[in-house]
């Protein structure tokens, strides 16, 4: 298995709270359940659980940094007892080497048996801690853990805003502010990168800012998919005797001419105009609801009492 903080994606020096989080966060996101399309998911979970076990145990990471067992839990070859040089093997050959410094030249120091190591792995090890008499350790150089350092933001942006475009300005988790510019026809949970603008560590290229996109609630619109809903209010004398009303649209408003006798709840479609789509544009679905004068109308009153005697009819007959 590879080196298990890089799995996590954490320095060696990370707290047991921030391997904690790491594990949290990368097991959410590689867990079969949700990547059910993806046959390596399976595998790249369990890389994480077994990375998980060694240095999310207090003990067994102790173990794992001062050499004692590898990245799969498994002890290594501890060397030879003495003074001598100690080697730890582990899978395809020689993972680290411990020896013991001596005093000076032609005693066993430390420089020679690190140029003799040097020139046997080309330069690919970690010199020894330094000091006469103290046991200095090589290792293979991993070349740096792989760090986390996007950062994620939710931006709310006008459904007129999705459609057309624009600008709008974003807060970072560090106070600093950033002008965004908002593609037209971005959609709800859509994702706009900005590269180098994400956090930064020393060694390591800058993280990107990950802007995820929501379309706030209309006033009067409700969508569809790519369609569009609204209920457009009329009087009762409009439904009655038919009348053209103005509609809302994303663009222009246009005119609907609605036919007598026209029942609340009847829907009319205006083809074209609602969001865009792949291949053309959707449609805006506009549902007439009848709406009564506010407070009492004697005159109204009195009209709808005689229409009902000379009138009468039960809408709900059907009902049962």
């Amino acid at each position: 298995m590879r080196d298990p903080y890089e799995v996590l994606g954490v320095p060696r020096s990370a707290s047991a709270a921030a391997i904690k989080s790491a594990y949290r966060k990368l097991a959410k996101k590689h867990h079969p359940d949700s990547n059910k399309d993806d046959p390596k998911a399976a595998d790249r979970f369990s890389e994480i659980n077994s990375a998980n076990e060694i240095i999310g145990d207090e003990d067994k990471r102790k173990q794992f940094d001062r050499g004692e067992i590898d990245a799969d839990g498994k002890p290594r070859f501890q060397g030879f007892p003495g003074g001598g040089p100690r080697g730890r093997t582990g899978p395809g050959g020689f993972e680290s080497y411990t020896f013991r410094s001596g005093g000076g030249p032609g005693q066993g120091g430390g420089g020679a048996f690190e140029d003799i190591l040097n020139s046997m792995f080309g330069g690919g090890m970690r010199g020894a801690r330094p000091g006469a008499g103290s046991a200095g350790q090589f290792e293979f150089d991993t070349g740096g853990v792989g760090l986390d350092l996007d950062v994620n933001v939710a931006m709310s942006v006008s459904l007129e805003e999705s459609v057309n475009g624009g600008e709008k300005r974003v807060r970072l988790p560090t106070g600093k502010e950033l002008n965004v510019k908002i593609p037209a026809g971005v959609t709800e949970g859509q994702q706009i990168r900005l590269r180098g603008q994400g956090e930064s560590a020393q060694g390591h290229p800058p993280g990107d800012l990950l802007i995820t996109i929501s379309i706030a609630p209309h006033a009067y619109f409700k969508v569809e998919g790519a369609d569009l809903r609204i209920d457009l209010p009329v009087t009762l004398y409009e439904a009655v005797l038919g009348a053209k009303v103005r509609v809302p649209t994303l663009g222009n408003a246009v005119e609907l001419s609605v036919p007598k006798n026209t029942s609340s709840g009847r829907t009319f479609r205006l083809k074209g105009k609602g969001l865009p789509k792949a291949g053309g544009t959707g449609d805006l679905f506009v549902t007439i609801r009848i709406m009564l004068p506010d407070g009492n109308d004697a005159e109204l009153e009195a009209l709808m009492e005689k229409w009902r005697d000379q009138h009468p009819y039960n809408p709900r007959s059907g009902l049962g």
